[in-house]
C-alpha cells in the first residue's frame, strides 16, 4: 500500500452536509406541494402558477422574444389558412359476375 492518508473526517464532514441538504430539500418540497394544495384549494390552476414561476425565472429578454416567436408563428397559422385534407379513395363495391 502507498503512504498516502485519506482524510476521512473531511469525508464524513462532506457527506453529512450534503445529506443535511438533502434532508432540507425535501422538507421544502413537501413545503412547496402544500402551497400549491392550498392555490388550488382556492380555485387557481396550479398549471398556470408553475408557468408564471417558470417564467418569472427567464430573463425579460427571453421572455420578450419567446413571446415574439410564439405571437409571429399564431399569426403565420392563422393567415396561412387550412391545409387540403387529402381525401382517401372511395372503395369499389365489387361487380357480380353474370352466371
Amino acid at each position: 500500500m502507498s503512504d498516502i492518508s485519506i482524510p476521512g473526517g473531511r469525508i464524513r464532514s462532506f457527506v453529512e452536509r450534503i445529506e443535511h441538504l438533502d434532508s432540507e430539500l425535501q422538507e421544502l418540497n413537501e413545503s412547496k406541494k402544500e402551497v400549491f394544495a392550498e392555490a388550488k384549494g382556492e380555485g387557481f390552476d396550479v398549471k398556470i402558477l408553475k408557468e408564471i414561476i417558470k417564467l418569472r425565472k427567464q430573463d425579460q429578454d427571453e421572455r420578450d422574444e419567446r413571446d415574439t416567436l410564439l405571437d409571429m408563428y399564431m399569426r403565420a397559422m392563422e393567415t396561412a389558412g387550412p391545409e387540403p385534407v387529402a381525401k382517401e379513395p372511395v372503395a369499389k363495391e365489387p361487380v357480380a359476375k353474370a352466371a
